[in-house]
């Protein structure tokens, strides 16, 4: 298994949405593998193909040890009351967090790593983890649920941490704990 590089904001990539995958490979296997092996390293709960510069529609979450490969991942229904307010962050945005409102509770119907289709049903942190990696695979970012005034203070510090990127790449070392760490790194 491989780390891959995770992109940040500014690549391209992020903001394109994916391409459906048409059939589970040993490849495709192997990409997840790298995918778990780097949001740990990176120590993430959620970890979307665009955030490693791949174009394909898969996720791989790992909340609290419930731990999903959401392969052409859709919500299929929302539940509750209504929303909630919680703070996310982001791989690909180390060090910027944001409230952001999403539905208290998701079901979600994906393909796995063995090719079979399933439904999941998340709440609190995995239900707001499965939205976040969706919005992922289709070019969304957390940001973009921001007020007007909080997106342009979190752009702003982002400007001032871009550097630390050359490339709008973010390296990741399995022996580099925690620099970035934070619950809601998704």
């Amino acid at each position: 298994m491989s780390i891959l590089d995770i992109r940040v904001l500014g690549d391209p990539v992020l903001r394109r949405p994916t391409t459906p995958v048409t059939e589970v490979t040993d490849e495709l296997r192997r990409l997840i593998a790298n995918m778990y092996e780097t949001m740990y390293a990176a120590e993430g709960i959620g970890l979307a193909a665009p955030q490693v510069g791949r174009s394909d529609r898969l996720a791989v979450v790992d909340v609290e040890g419930a731990k999903y490969v959401l392969i052409n991942p859709r919500i299929v229904s929302t539940q509750g009351p209504g929303k909630e307010i919680a703070e996310e962050g982001c791989l690909s945005i180390p060090d910027i967090y944001g409230d952001v409102e999403r539905p208290a509770t998701v079901t979600i119907r994906a393909t796995d790593e063995n090719g079979n289709e399933y439904e999941a049903t998340g709440s609190e942190l995995l239900g707001r983890c499965f939205q976040h990696e969706i919005d992922h695979l289709d070019g969304k970012l957390f940001i973009d649920y921001l007020s007007p005034l909080k997106r342009k203070a979190a752009l702003s510090k982002w400007e001032k941490a871009k550097g630390e990127y050359p490339g709008s790449i973010r390296k990741v070392r399995s022996e580099v704990k925690g620099e970035h760490h934070h619950e809601t790194e998704m």
